[in-house]
């Protein structure tokens, strides 16, 4: 079979197109592609969180998070699938393609991390590196830069005008400090503080730290805001 990738081991490749829906149809198959699929899916996170880590230094974990989720969620693989005409080398069985499983997007996102799963085992992480780099580029040009200018600029912004603030007036940057963590460790909070000349300013409660300083000084501009109005 001839398919976008070169494999040495074509029974990986077979596994990763197999349904189990074929193999419940066909006693003689005996594997489908679901552990691969798991596989590919650790695979595929791993390669494109180093992919944003690498060319988005300036983005914060939850900007990160947050893009790399848009990457690799079954609307956008199901996508990859389909450019890569995945569909029609798909095994399935008769229900599944009386039900239009081929071009079903969960089915078809699914393979798609079967097929990098199954890519890792054949020719190992470097290859699919290259594989998931050309394949994503033309993803990261229309949904990666965008949003990450966008959220960006949403988190940065405040920060950076509460900066400009207190360098016009004091000639100095304002200090952030971490006040008090609430929660258990799988749902921790943070609550920050941001000071200028050790006047604090403003306060802010955040999941992430990240989060908890742009609070802060958005409480700061707010208060700011007040004085300047009324004082």
């Amino acid at each position: 079979m001839t398919i976008f990738l070169r494999f040495k081991n074509q029974a990986l490749l077979e596994c990763a197109l197999t349904h189990r829906s074929y193999v419940n149809e066909h006693p003689g198959v005996k594997e489908h592609n679901e552990r691969l699929e798991f596989l590919g899916d650790a695979v595929l996170q791993l390669v494109v969180s180093e992919e944003l880590y690498r060319h988005y230094p300036e983005l914060s974990e939850a900007q990160l998070t947050r893009l790399r989720s848009k990457l690799v969620d079954e609307p956008q693989l199901a996508r990859f699938a389909k450019v890569l005409d995945l569909g029609k080398f798909m095994y399935l069985g008769q229900g599944a393609i009386k039900d239009g499983g081929q071009n079903n997007p969960a089915l078809l996102s699914d393979t798609f991390e079967a097929i990098v799963g199954a890519y890792f085992l054949d020719a190992g992480i470097e290859a699919v590196q290259k594989f998931v780099q050309s394949l994503f580029k033309d993803a990261i040009d229309t949904l990666i830069i965008p949003e990450s200018k966008k959220v960006s600029s949403k988190i940065i912004d405040v920060k950076n005008r509460l900066q400009e603030w207190s360098l016009a007036n004091y000639k100095k940057v304002p200090q952030y400090f971490l006040i008090e963590e609430l929660g258990p460790d799988h749902a921790k909070e943070f609550i920050f503080g941001v000071q200028i000349n050790e006047q604090l300013l403003g306060t802010g409660k955040g999941r992430r730290k990240q989060e908890a300083t742009k609070a802060a000084a958005q409480d700061a501009l707010n208060k700011l805001s007040i004085f300047d109005r009324f004082g």
